[in-house]
């Protein structure tokens, strides 16, 4: 079995269960227990980990600005 992890809950489970050989990829969150840091990273951020809040509202409006209308000329 395979398994990518992008939860760190999750991540943590799958560890806690004995089943860290089987993971093969987890998200840029998932640092816990030390092993998971050790796993390719298959996801990360589209976000500056820097970022600001008000810098954060701003890029996330911009996104969800853009992607309604690209769908809003679709129809």
């Amino acid at each position: 079995m395979r398994i990518v992890s992008l939860l760190p809950s999750a991540t943590e489970i799958l560890f806690a269960l004995g089943l860290d050989r089987e993971i093969v990829g987890v998200s840029h969150e998932c640092d816990f227990p030390s092993q998971a840091k050790t796993k390719p990273v298959v996801i990360h951020s589209r976000l500056p980990h820097e970022a600001s809040p008000s810098e954060i509202d701003r890029l996330v409006s911009e996104y969800v600005h853009r992607k309604c209308w690209r769908s809003w000329r679709q129809i």
